[in-house]
């Protein structure tokens, strides 16, 4: 049973946000390949503006800030996630076009919700376990036939 809370009606429409926010960047980035001629220039334009912008935020948030010292004891899997923005990036400006923007956006959701219920499942990567339940997984199995259905065009 889903409780619902202040909090959860707040995340919600965040998370919703996130969608919507990357169904853009995928378009607007795609766009930008057509203008660079390259998935990779154009990937690189986006995490140059996207850097720029964390500059400034960084620089202004009231957090304190790591020395180097602080930085080289990060393990060195914490470092990944640049290297996967990067592949994500790129790889959605390149196939997105190709395969439509529906059916993109659902390989993703797939993806992320395969490797969500194991990162879940396992506890890896610090996360609290919570196993694979019969809700789960067949949710996860409808959203894989949705995409199924999203390659008839």
């Amino acid at each position: 049973m889903i409780k619902f809370s202040s909090q959860l009606l707040l995340f919600l429409p965040l998370a919703l946000g996130v969608g919507i926010a990357m169904a853009f960047q995928t378009a607007i980035n795609a766009q930008l390949r057509e203008h660079l001629h390259s998935p990779i220039q154009a990937a690189f334009l986006s995490f140059l503006v996207g850097t720029i912008i964390l500059a400034f935020m960084v620089y202004f948030q009231s957090a304190a800030k790591p020395n180097l010292s602080e930085l080289s004891h990060i393990p060195w899997f914490l470092w990944i996630g640049g290297i996967l923005g990067v592949y994500a990036i790129s790889m959605s400006i390149y196939t997105a076009p190709k395969l439509g923007f529906l059916t993109f956006s659902g390989l993703v959701i797939f993806g992320q919700l395969v490797i969500s219920m194991l990162l879940d499942h396992f506890g890896w990567l610090g996360t609290e376990k919570t196993p694979v339940n019969w809700q789960r997984l067949v949710g996860s199995i409808v959203i894989f036939i949705g995409v199924i259905f999203t390659l008839q065009r």
